[in-house]
């Protein structure tokens, strides 16, 4: 937008504090490539536009935006003389895209001093060649900086998961080990057994009646009940007693074995009801070792099911083999963050999932949603360990309006009003030195606001500090340029 242009005094610039220390020739060429325009209430300049001049208020209120969504969020408003906006990074040519990274409009008449950008390059350049290298180095150095502890921030997410993803894997790994050992010896016994029954006085029929037996109690097993610690002591009582009752040495070693497997006295009625007295006692031992062998073979199976769950959460974490951006439900997101970080978060806080799971897929980033739950989780996992490390995580989802809210909630001890303001401002953090970047908000901020068009923010007490994301439900086209906040 254009306003009407007026003359340039080069006595007035010369009272706007950036142009106080100018000589006169100096403030001749800023009025010959400058200019001074009268802006009515409206709109300046829009976010995203090429940047084409330089802005420095003479008179008047400037009102300075930025996009979040598809909201403009009022980020500054002055009447201070002598503020500047605009094309502030045009000496650095085509190094950096220039574009205008915010919104300006003034809201009653407003007298600019204009300086193309061009211009404004030049002078900088010509006028102040240290003071624009020192900017150079400054801009460039905070951008390579930010970037390589970016990605150590990164990899310190992906050796905090790898630690956690490798207990979780050990737990099952290992019980699947020793049941296989047991198994081994268990077999080798059963094999012994089947000698020791073959040769004695058993008859076809008794044969046949012991081999029918062990496959329904088998399929017993497969359906054992899950009972609770109080009613599985009580039938392990009635075993042993039924067992000891009917001359069946060590039952009391038995009996958990069968209670596990969801035998009871009525069974062991119907097995001593099909087999004769003298041969109940091997009939016994016999379906002893087939309900170890199943139990142990389900364990086996528990374990190895165990693993693969776990695999393909690393995977759905990591997102292989997936496009970048695709639709997805954010709660596949939520569940295999949550179980990557189950280690981390550990038995004392109480992980609550409070999913509204009628809400659609969402087109997204789906690696990088996840490092934004990984940050926000981590963060909240930090915060209740602070307190003594007893506490509650809840991750809520829901639905408002056009947006999909994903929150995360921990009983923590807050964050100080005093820096709340700052929690996403790069390298700002509340951890000891070596416990945090400062990045993990900074980067969850770009990737939910520049890269979703979405946004985060917080809501913190004492007992109760609430990260909310909320993402369109539909959104524009991916975006391959990130802005900083």
């Amino acid at each position: 937008m254009s306003g009407r242009a007026l003359p340039c005094a080069p006595q007035e610039i010369a009272t706007l504090f950036l142009f106080e220390k100018l000589t006169p020739e100096q403030l001749g060429r800023l009025c010959t490539e400058g200019r001074v325009e009268c802006f009515d209430p409206g709109p300046v300049y829009t976010e995203g536009e090429p940047a084409t001049c330089f802005y420095v208020m003479i008179e008047g209120t400037v009102v300075l935006s930025r996009r979040v969504g598809g909201d403009d969020v009022e980020v500054s408003r002055t009447s201070q003389r002598g503020v500047y906006s605009g094309a502030m990074q045009a000496y650095l040519g085509d190094r950096v895209p220039q574009l205008y990274t915010n919104s300006m409009r003034v809201t009653e008449q407003t007298r600019f001093f204009v300086l193309p950008a061009q211009s404004f390059a030049d002078v900088m350049r010509e006028w102040f060649p240290m003071a624009a290298h020192l900017l150079e180095g400054l801009f460039f150095g905070s951008k390579n900086t930010q970037r390589a502890i970016g990605q150590r921030e990164r990899l310190l997410a992906l050796g905090s998961l790898s630690a956690g993803l490798t207990h979780e894997l050990n737990n099952p790994a290992a019980a699947a080990v020793r049941a296989t050992a047991t198994l081994r010896e268990r077999v080798g016994k059963m094999r012994h057994k089947l000698a020791v029954i073959a040769r004695g006085p058993y008859s076809r029929e008794a044969l046949a009646e012991l081999i029918d037996i062990q496959e329904r109690t088998a399929e017993r097993v497969a359906k054992a009940p899950v009972l609770s610690p109080l009613e599985a002591s009580d039938r392990e009582d009635e075993l042993a007693d039924w067992l000891e009752d009917h001359g069946i040495q060590e039952g009391w070693r038995i009996a958990p074995t069968f209670v596990q497997a969801g035998l009871d006295t009525d069974w062991l009625e119907q097995v001593a009801a099909t087999v004769a007295e003298d041969i109940l006692p091997g009939a016994i031992g016999w379906l002893n070792y087939t309900v170890e062998t199943e139990l142990l073979m389900d364990e086996i199976d528990d374990s190895t099911t165990r693993i693969s769950h776990l695999v393909d959460a690393a995977k759905q974490y990591a997102q292989l083999d997936r496009a970048p951006h695709r639709s997805v439900d954010v709660h596949e997101l939520l569940d295999s963050t949550l179980l990557m970080l189950s280690g981390k978060i550990g038995p004392r806080i109480r992980v609550v999932k409070d999913y509204d799971r009628s809400l659609p897929d969402v087109p997204a980033y789906p690696a990088e949603l996840n490092q934004v739950w990984t940050n926000l989780v981590d963060n909240a996992v930090y915060a209740i360990g602070s307190t003594g490390g007893d506490g509650t995580l809840t991750v809520r989802t829901a639905r408002e309006g056009d947006r999909l809210l994903v929150e995360f909630r921990d009983t923590g001890p807050g964050i100080p009003a005093d820096v709340r303001s700052r929690i996403f401002d790069p390298f700002f953090t509340t951890k000891p030195v070596g416990e945090g970047t400062g990045l993990g908000l900074d980067i969850s901020w770009r990737i939910v606001v520049n890269k979703h068009h979405g946004s985060l923010q917080v809501e913190s007490a004492p007992g109760d500090t609430r990260f909310q994301v909320l993402l369109p439900l539909t959104t524009p086209e991916p975006e391959t340029t990130e802005e900083p906040p």
